[in-house]
């Protein structure tokens, strides 16, 4: 079985640099409160480390 996380934009992408602009849309995130699936493999623990504070992340066990 394959971890899923589910991860939600928290924080305004306003201040941000453009490379964790492009990480957000990478995860799948448009704007504020929107929320995504992604598989854990580590390309995705990356990105979610690189804008972690931005994020909340959710496991969930499917």
């Amino acid at each position: 079985m394959a971890k899923i996380f589910k991860v939600t934009l928290k924080r305004s992408m306003i201040a941000c640099s453009q490379t964790q602009r492009e990480t957000i849309r990478c995860l799948g995130l448009k704007k504020r409160h929107h929320s995504a699936e992604v598989l854990d493999n580590p390309a995705n623990r990356g990105q979610i480390l690189k804008v972690q504070h931005l994020i909340d992340v959710e496991v969930i066990k499917k």
